[in-house]
């Protein structure tokens, strides 16, 4: 696949605000053009004051706590909106284990929902919040 090709697997639409944090000279470029170029805008950085539809957020082991990450990055989200972590892929250097994301997630109060191959070096996972058990309707 290529990139525009992922960043429709990604669910990125035009119109969509995207912020970006993690970023570094590693990160893919094809793959964060092609996800700006989809979504019509800039990617955003932690700079940013936005509510946003997406999160990117590249992340290598080393690059501290995954779970503070994760919950630094759920501030800027719409309520129905994914992280996408990306990683560098197994064999590459700051390779993050799966159980860490596995271990992470749902102590920074998210789902991992799917997981795939987003470029040459990087793996993408898909975090979601997880819903709320208090749905119930209150009539009065």
């Amino acid at each position: 696949m290529n990139a525009a090709e992922i960043a429709d697997r990604m669910g990125i639409a035009a119109g969509q605000l995207i912020l970006e944090a993690g970023v570094d000279q590693d990160c893919d470029a094809d793959l964060r053009e092609a996800i700006a170029r989809t979504s019509g805008s800039p990617l955003l950085d932690q700079e940013s004051d936005e509510v946003v539809d997406a999160v990117l957020l590249w992340f290598r082991d080393g690059d501290g706590d995954l779970v503070d990450e994760l919950v630094d990055a759920l501030t800027y989200l719409t309520e129905s909106g994914p992280i996408w972590l990306l990683t560098p892929k197994v064999g590459q250097d700051g390779h993050v284990e799966a159980a860490d994301i596995q271990d992470a997630a749902p102590t920074a109060g998210l789902t991992q929902t799917v997981s795939f191959l987003a470029s040459a070096n990087w793996s993408a996972t898909r975090l979601v919040a997880r819903k709320s058990n208090s749905t119930k309707s209150t009539k009065l």
